[in-house]
C-alpha cells in the first residue's frame, strides 16, 4: 500500500529522481530560470524551495545541509553569496512558474521555473502597476457626496471676438 506517499516520482527510480532534481536546483541557481516539463518544475519547487529557505542562514551547518542534497561546491557558494542575499526579505515563495505551452513531440505541457527576484522585467511591471493604481469611490459615497458638493451656480460663459481656427 502507498499510504502518505504524495509527491511525484516522475516515472524514475529513487537515485535517478534525487539525481536529476539536485542537477535542475544547480542549473536554477546558476542561470536563474530554466525551461522544463510541468510535472518536473513542481516536483523541483517543492525540492529547491527549503533550500533556498535554509541559505538565508550564512552557518556552517546550512551549508552542509544544502551541500548534502546539491553536491556542488560552486552552486552552494552562488547561493550563499548572492541568491540568499536577494530573497533576504522575502518570507517565501522564491521560485515562480510560468506555463509556456506544449511541446510539439510528445504534447507534454512545458513551463519556465524562475527565481522571482531576478526576474527584472515582472519587478518593473509590478511597480508601476502600483503606480498607476488609484482609488475609486464606491456608490455609498458617491451617495454621500452629492449633498455636500453644493456650489454656487456658474456664471454664464462670456463671449469673445476670437474664433478658434481649425488646424488644416
Amino acid at each position: 500500500m502507498r499510504h502518505n506517499k504524495k509527491f511525484n516520482h516522475l516515472g524514475r527510480t529513487t537515485s535517478h529522481r534525487k539525481a536529476m532534481l539536485a542537477n535542475m536546483a544547480s542549473s536554477l541557481i546558476q542561470h536563474k530560470r530554466i525551461a522544463t516539463t510541468l510535472a518536473k518544475a513542481k516536483a523541483l519547487q517543492v525540492y529547491v524551495e527549503p533550500l533556498l529557505t535554509k541559505s538565508k542562514e550564512d552557518t556552517t551547518h546550512s551549508r552542509r545541509m544544502v551541500f548534502s542534497h546539491l553536491q556542488n561546491k560552486e552552486m552552494v557558494t552562488e547561493l550563499f553569496q548572492n541568491v540568499s542575499v536577494k530573497i533576504a526579505s522575502r518570507p517565501g515563495g522564491y521560485t515562480r512558474i510560468l506555463r509556456t505551452g506544449f511541446r510539439l513531440g510528445d504534447n507534454a505541457e512545458m513551463c519556465i521555473i524562475e527565481l522571482v527576484d531576478y526576474n527584472e522585467n515582472m519587478l518593473k511591471e509590478k511597480a508601476t502597476k502600483k503606480a498607476a493604481r488609484t482609488r475609486r469611490a464606491g456608490v455609498a459615497k458617491k451617495a454621500e457626496a452629492a449633498p455636500v458638493a453644493v456650489e454656487a451656480p456658474v456664471a454664464a460663459p462670456v463671449a469673445t471676438d476670437e474664433t478658434p481656427v481649425a488646424a488644416e
